[in-house]
């Protein structure tokens, strides 16, 4: 079994090679809280420059200090170095706060418009996508842009401050002994570049493979016990680990990339301090530089050298972040394939629930020389109910997706009440719908939470009508909490008869006048069948209803049915006229009704 089969256009948005210019795709963050961005700008720099003025101040106690043997001038000095201290500290503090909140507040925005974004993509995109995969990108990615934001780029243009001021502090105190320093900066610059870029790709390929763990992992513990019942709790960890492994073996090589740039930018950068240290007290020895001089300066060059080492650290974590940023921009970036006009034209109120296929024909854009429906056409009366039949892959499930608006046919029209709905607002559509299907999708919470889904400003007596006639009521009043109990992650508390029992009050709720019920109860027992075929009955009443049903008892009372094969209508009429025609409808109904 392939966890991650992936078409070809899944694999293109999930691996593409990172830029740095990602990192701007997220400038209107910094926009948006500019003077928070301002105010840490400005205690950054005051830190660095306090650290700059260090160096000066010492010098000044060596050179007039100790030579004047005056204990004033030392206590003064030291008192100024003291204050130093204080205003770097002071400053600092004002920079963490400011950029620790910059950072939390901005991945904080991007986490949402991203959860927003990704909830108006079409069905289309997370057919070829994994959920695993997008969750990945919007917490793990997300959480390097905070890291970035907060703490990385700051910290990297505060050392950035600090060696332009300790090269240009250099120059003005000895111009000689400064060239030396600078001659090693192109040795240090051209491998940064060359290593980036293949760090950059490596760490790229790194978050890549923790997604696929973070996919699997999701995927197997929402299915836990499937994987248990099936005795696969090896195998599953087994997979784990090999892509834990995977990406540790990835990361790994990148990390011996930063590691071996990382020792060679330090040695040649602290190899030239050295050298200039041992020129440099040659001249004091001579008498052209004082020693304080000499210390200003080595104070400069290993200020300078220090923090140029550690921007190259931080430029490794920078490039994560700019992986994270593509992959986001890319997310960010993909729109959805269906749209809604920009003139949409209006429904005539009240919404009558008519409904027409005129020449439909659909394909799936994964599989596209397969047909699922040829040339359908069928119209729906207002409050009439029409069953639909067939095998599995007929396009039956389709149908509604169609009608719903997922997806868009190639060919022919859909109208409702006599709109297309291609001119229709997609709100103005969908709140004119009630779905339920086979499966209903029951959220971490409590069953009103469940219950009043979709809609807004229900009152209590309506949800409790509303449980009352999807025959929910009585199971919900035998719990503990009644409305207020917690039915766990995908409804794990509940019986399947009582998530479609939901599923229906949820429906009744919506009061929408076309109701779409997509195998209802195919998958219940005897007992809760009829429950749940008691509150469907109630549910139907006075609004267009499409059935799509395999047990063929539960559409008896339809008053149309259309039998689909292979994405065409071959037969319609009532139970009794289908029957008599001794076709399609007839042979399944010969192997439902006849007794063994």
């Amino acid at each position: 079994m392939n966890f991650f089969n992936h078409s070809e256009k899944a694999k293109k948005f999930f691996h593409t090679k990172p830029s740095f210019s990602s990192l701007t795709t997220f400038s209107p963050y910094l926009v948006r809280y500019r003077w928070l961005f301002v105010f840490a700008f400005i205690a950054l720099s005051v830190a660095a420059l306090v650290t700059l003025t260090l160096p000066v101040a010492i010098r000044q106690m060596l050179d007039h200090g100790f030579s004047t043997s005056s204990h004033g001038h030392i206590n003064f000095y030291f008192a100024l170095l003291f204050v130093l201290a204080l205003l770097l500290a002071l400053a600092s503090a004002c920079r963490y706060y400011c950029v620790i909140t910059l950072g939390e507040r901005i991945v904080a925005d991007l986490r949402r418009d991203v959860f927003v974004h990704i909830m108006k993509l079409s069905p289309a995109f997370f057919d070829r996508s994994h959920s695993g995969e997008l969750v990945s990108r919007l917490l793990t990615d997300t959480t390097q842009i905070k890291l970035a934001v907060g703490s990385t780029a700051s910290t990297a243009l505060r050392h950035l401050i600090v060696v332009i001021g300790a090269i240009v502090m250099m120059v003005i105190t000895n111009a000689k002994l400064s060239s030396l320093v600078l001659l090693a900066i192109p040795f240090v610059a051209i491998p940064l570049v060359v290593f980036g870029r293949k760090v950059r790709t490596r760490t790229r390929a790194a978050q890549d493979r923790i997604a696929d763990a973070n996919a699997l992992a999701t995927e197997q513990v929402s299915a836990i016990r499937t994987v248990q019942a099936f005795t696969a709790e090896k195998l599953v960890s087994k997979r784990f680990s090999q892509l834990v492994e995977r990406a540790f073996q990835t990361a790994r090589s990148s990390v011996i990339l930063r590691s071996f740039f990382t020792g060679f930018a330090i040695f040649l950068v602290f190899g030239s301090v050295v050298a200039v240290l041992w020129i440099g007290s040659r001249d004091v020895l001579n008498g052209t530089m004082t020693g304080g001089a000499l210390g200003q300066f080595v104070l400069y060059a290993v200020f300078g050298a220090s923090t140029f080492a550690q921007l190259s650290e931080l430029g490794a974590e920078l490039i994560q972040a700019a992986g994270a940023a593509e992959r986001l921009a890319e997310l960010l970036q993909e729109q959805p394939t269906i749209l809604a006009p920009k003139a949409p034209a209006p429904l005539a109120k009240p919404v009558q629930g008519a409904l027409v296929f005129d020449q439909v024909d659909f394909t799936y854009s994964s599989r596209p020389q397969e047909k699922i429906l040829r040339s359908l056409s069928f119209s729906v009366k207002p409050g009439e109910t029409v069953a639909f039949v067939g095998a599995s892959g007929a396009g039956k499930s389709t149908l509604f997706s169609l009608i719903l608006r997922f997806y868009d046919p190639i060919s022919g029209q859909i109208r409702f009440d006599g709109v297309e709905i291609k001119r229709l607002s997609l709100q103005d559509l969908r709140s004119s719908i009630s779905y339920v299907p086979q499966d209903v999708a029951i959220f971490d919470g409590t069953l009103r939470d469940n219950i009043v889904f979709g809609t807004e400003n229900m009152t209590e007596e309506q949800i409790i009508a509303a449980a009352k006639a999807a025959n929910a009521l009585e199971f919900i009043e035998a719990l503990p909490n009644g409305l207020d109990t917690e039915v766990g992650e995908r409804g794990i508390m509940l019986s399947g008869g009582q998530k479609q029992r939901i599923g229906i009050a949820r429906a009744i709720l919506r009061n929408a006048p076309l109701l779409l019920l997509d195998e209802a109860t195919s998958a219940l027992d005897a007992n809760s069948e009829k429950l749940v075929q008691e509150a469907l009955e109630e549910l139907m009443q006075n609004r267009t209803t499409l059935v799509i049903a395999h047990r063929l008892a539960t559409i008896l009372k339809a008053d149309r049915i259309l039998v689909m094969e292979k994405g065409a209508l071959v037969e319609e009429g009532t139970h009794a006229e289908l029957v008599a025609q001794n076709g399609v409808y007839a042979y399944l109904a010969k192997l439902q009704f006849s007794p063994e």
